[in-house]
């Protein structure tokens, strides 16, 4: 007896049955509902919190410049450049951007920038995380040709940006810098008001040189973005040791005032103006500097008569002159008793 198989056309009832489960259609709502919400939903930031304020912001960020002979005497530049900072570059952005990071290696952008002043690689990486909507803009100031001085733009934040970082090269340097890391101007659903920040210097990890001046040493391999301090690196060639203070003085400032208009859209990104009620600079204590001698020589031959006996001498010079109520510096020069050569001979 041969078997037969029977073949019925599908329905449409079995059709949805095989190709989609029980309860299909009610899946597919609650997922596009939980879509729907994620995308409402406030941007988180790098601390956590939400900023869920309404409009953008607009800020007056004032740069100011601390670096003086009094309150950084060792090795201070005077010329061939003389103490001077770099344009400031500012971006503003989302927690999916880094401009730079303390413990985390330099970009390509952060190390021709930190040791050349060049923004080419910067201006690109922002411009590449604009596309992915991680960077909202990016502004920049003319340089200060001096140690102490003032630069200043307008900047405008939006609630999905409320970020902001900014570098600003010191030169002369090896790879120094200051700056800010995803400061975080929204507090829940309020734009902070003011806000003032000190700033000190960081080492970019590319470059290994100890002084202002320092010759291109390159660090191989790169090492991790660190802050300099008063005894880090713990090393007296350094122009920032100062083992006697427990902390450095703010190299430099960041003010940061909200305006009550946005500014005018034609406006140049790059601008100095400068507030009248700001320019009056902060009074800092002087930093004392040691005075730095260097090791004795070797002591000189014996000189003198059998009969009264001889004289030896040894010498050192300074390395770092005093300032600013310092420690002097102690005698360069010591003699000391011996017995000429000649006289151990008669002997």
């Amino acid at each position: 007896m041969v078997g037969t198989v029977l073949l019925y056309p599908p329905t449409d009832q079995m059709m949805s049955s095989e190709i989609f489960p029980p309860g299909w259609l009610q899946h597919l709502l609650v997922v596009l509902l939980k879509l729907t919400l994620s995308c409402a939903s406030p941007v988180k930031v790098a601390n956590g919190t939400a900023c869920t304020a309404r409009g953008p912001a607009s800020y007056i960020l004032v740069f100011t410049g601390h670096w003086s002979p009094q309150t950084f005497p060792k090795q201070y530049p005077l010329f061939r450049p003389p103490a001077q900072w770099s344009k400031l570059v500012a971006v503003t952005h989302n927690d999916q951007y880094r401009l730079w990071q303390e413990g985390a290696l330099s970009s390509p952008g952060v190390q021709h920038f930190a040791e050349l002043g060049v923004t080419m690689e910067l201006v690109k990486g922002a411009k590449e995380a604009r596309k992915m909507k991680a960077v909202s803009s990016m502004y920049r100031t003319a340089g200060i040709p001096s140690g102490i001085g003032h630069s200043s733009t307008e900047l405008v934040l939006h609630p999905r940006s409320p970020l902001l970082s900014l570098m600003v090269k010191v030169i002369p340097s090896p790879d120094w810098f200051v700056g800010v890391d995803s400061l975080n101007l929204c507090e829940g659903g309020q734009w902070k008001q003011e806000v003032t920040f000190d700033l000190h210097p960081f080492d970019a990890g590319t470059d290994s040189g100890f002084t202002f001046s320092s010759p291109n040493f390159p660090t191989t391999p790169p090492e991790n973005i660190t802050m300099i301090t008063s005894q880090k690196p713990n090393h007296p060639a350094n122009s920032f040791y100062y083992p006697r203070l427990p902390e450095l003085p703010p190299l430099a400032t960041i003010w940061l005032k909200r305006q009550t208009r946005l500014p005018v859209r034609q406006q140049n990104h790059v601008s100095n103006h400068i507030l009248p009620h700001h320019t009056k600079p902060q009074k800092f204590t002087e930093t004392p500097l040691d005075c730095e001698v260097s090791l004795w020589s070797s002591w000189g031959l014996c000189i003198g008569p059998c009969s009264h006996g001889g004289l030896r001498h040894r010498t050192r010079y300074i390395l770092l002159k005093p300032a600013n109520s310092g420690s002097p510096c102690p005698e360069l020069e010591e003699q000391a008793e011996c017995t000429p050569h000649n006289c151990l001979a008669q002997q």
